[in-house]
């Protein structure tokens, strides 16, 4: 089974959102429904642009954590070397 750490972004350069999960595919429908009640949903965060995987939960959690603590540029450079369109990479998950 596979962890995975996940941003979220309202639009290119917007609000992003950083989480960790054991589903990729359950939060970010719910980010994308707006499920969640909270930050996410008030900043409209429903486009995943990045996520790794990890093998373990603790794993994934740390690595939430540390890039929770980055400056903005950091995480815009992380989402840019990977997905330099900002495509929502939703639909590439099936």
């Amino acid at each position: 089974m596979a962890f995975f750490t996940y941003i979220v972004a309202s639009r290119r350069n917007g609000t992003l959102y950083t989480g960790s999960t054991e589903d990729i595919i359950l939060p970010t429908a719910q980010h994308r429904d707006k499920l969640f009640k909270g930050f996410s949903a008030k900043y409209g965060c429903a486009n995943l642009v990045w996520f790794e995987a990890h093998p373990t939960r603790h794993a994934a959690f740390v690595r939430e954590r540390r890039i929770k603590k980055w400056n903005r540029d950091w995480k815009l450079e992380l989402i840019e070397r990977s997905n330099p369109g900002w495509r929502d990479l939703f639909d590439d998950l099936f």
